[in-house]
């Protein structure tokens, strides 16, 4: 198993909604699970940028993680994630 851990500041409620209809499913295509999603975080140590809403995805491999990322069909999905708001996805493999 391998983890993304992802942070995103949300600005556009409306286009994160639309994100959030379609993000299930492309998730499911390359067999990604949500571990578990919070709209808040907080630093216990050290400091960074801002944080958003955290997540972390669990996929069976590297492989299905790039494959989600990359995949040509899922361009427009990630494009409204990218649009709702600011963020980072850190592939913890």
């Amino acid at each position: 198993m391998v983890y993304a851990y992802v942070n995103l500041t949300v600005t556009d409620d409306a286009t994160f909604a639309a994100y959030r209809e379609q993000a299930g499913a492309a998730l499911a295509k390359h067999g990604a699970r949500v571990v578990t999603s919070s709209p808040a975080q907080s630093v216990i140590e050290g400091s960074r940028d801002a944080t958003g809403r955290g997540v972390i995805l669990e996929f069976d491999s590297k492989d299905a993680a790039l494959g989600w990322i990359n995949d040509p069909e899922l361009q427009e999905v990630h494009a409204l994630r990218q649009a709702s708001g600011t963020g980072a996805i850190t592939l913890l493999a």
